[in-house]
């Protein structure tokens, strides 16, 4: 029998995948948890087989919970099962150690073979998951950017005006927007928004 835990902070969702689920003669529902760090302390309790991890919840995500059951409790598998699929989304949760990553609109077969592939030790990925993933692999690294050009940008993404970050800096207004616009030749964003989200999915602030 695999085990699993539920953790998904709407109990509609909570209960519908676990009629879903006990519906199948090989799988259980072992506990529910409406929050990331409930869900630590469930699999820890409950040590189940398989987790279905929501990844956006209040009161702690599932990419920290994710990362701290899959370090605490050895032999317990992440499936992320979330509605978005933003690159950054994913790349986060397969880096924090999940062994797969469903969208919610998976049909109840499909996901009742997913949990018995993750159980096997396999990897389990939506289509347009996998992808993104491939996609994310082939994308050249951007160029790496120079120290003062990363010390700007990270002054940008605390909220800082190109004034604020030259009177923090003790240089001119013109010579951030120079380090900016470098910034943005070398990741090939257009503004600053992207620059900074560009800069944290390869690592670079």
């Amino acid at each position: 029998m695999i085990r699993i835990l539920l953790v998904d902070d709407h109990p509609v969702v909570r209960h519908g995948l676990r009629g879903m689920l006990d519906a199948e003669p090989d799988l259980s529902v072992v506990g529910e948890a409406a929050s990331g760090p409930a869900g630590v302390a469930s699999a820890a309790a409950e040590r189940p087989d398989i987790v279905l991890m929501d990844l956006r919840m209040p009161g702690g995500d599932g990419v920290a919970a994710t990362e701290q059951i899959v370090a605490s409790v050895p032999g317990t598998r992440v499936i992320v099962l979330t509605t978005y699929e933003s690159d950054r989304d994913i790349l986060r949760a397969i880096e924090a150690g999940a062994c797969g990553y469903l969208l919610k609109d998976a049909s109840p077969a499909d996901l009742a073979d997913a949990v018995r592939a993750a159980a096997r030790g396999e990897t389990v990925l939506a289509p347009s998951v996998a992808s993104t993933l491939v996609r994310q692999v082939r994308k050249p690294a951007p160029p790496a950017l120079s120290a003062r050009e990363a010390e700007v940008l990270r002054l940008v993404a605390r909220g800082l005006t190109n004034a604020d970050i030259g009177r923090q800096l003790y240089i001119s207004e013109a010579t951030v927007k120079t380090h900016l616009l470098r910034v943005f030749a070398k990741l090939d964003v257009a503004d600053r928004t992207a620059a900074v989200t560009t800069a944290m999915e390869h690592g670079l602030l």
